[in-house]
């Protein structure tokens, strides 16, 4: 999967971001390994330490551990990556109210064309 990363903003930051998006999806399932700092430098085209700052952060928030000899695995918390994936939608959702609000259209008008777009995606 290609890493879309820009220069707006600090790339590790972005790592972060993108990481956490595959924990949450499931393409990192709970307990499984993760790419090693190189292979994920590697894929992401930046430089290792780069990747290790990102790995380092996603640490410490414990979204994976470093099992030292057996490298790094994502947590095995449930709760923690639903909470995770419930923070993620909760930013994007208040950027699309954002967005949505300098186009004038209210959250009602919002509501109704997510009711109208799911209808649909149904037929």
């Amino acid at each position: 999967m290609a890493w879309n990363l820009d220069g707006s903003r600090p790339i590790y930051l972005q790592l972060v971001e993108e990481i956490r998006r595959r924990i949450v999806t499931g393409e990192y399932p709970p307990g499984s390994h993760i790419p090693s700092v190189r292979d994920f430098a590697t894929q992401a085209s930046v430089n290792p330490n780069t990747m290790q700052r990102a790995l380092t952060e996603l640490e410490r928030t414990q979204l994976i551990e470093n099992q030292r000899t057996n490298g790094r695995t994502v947590t095995e918390d449930a709760a923690m990556i639903e909470r995770e994936r419930r923070m993620i939608a909760e930013q994007e959702l208040k950027a699309c109210l954002i967005r949505m609000q300098k186009l004038g259209i209210s959250p009602e008008e919002l509501i109704e064309m997510i009711r109208e777009s799911g209808k649909e995606k149904e037929n």
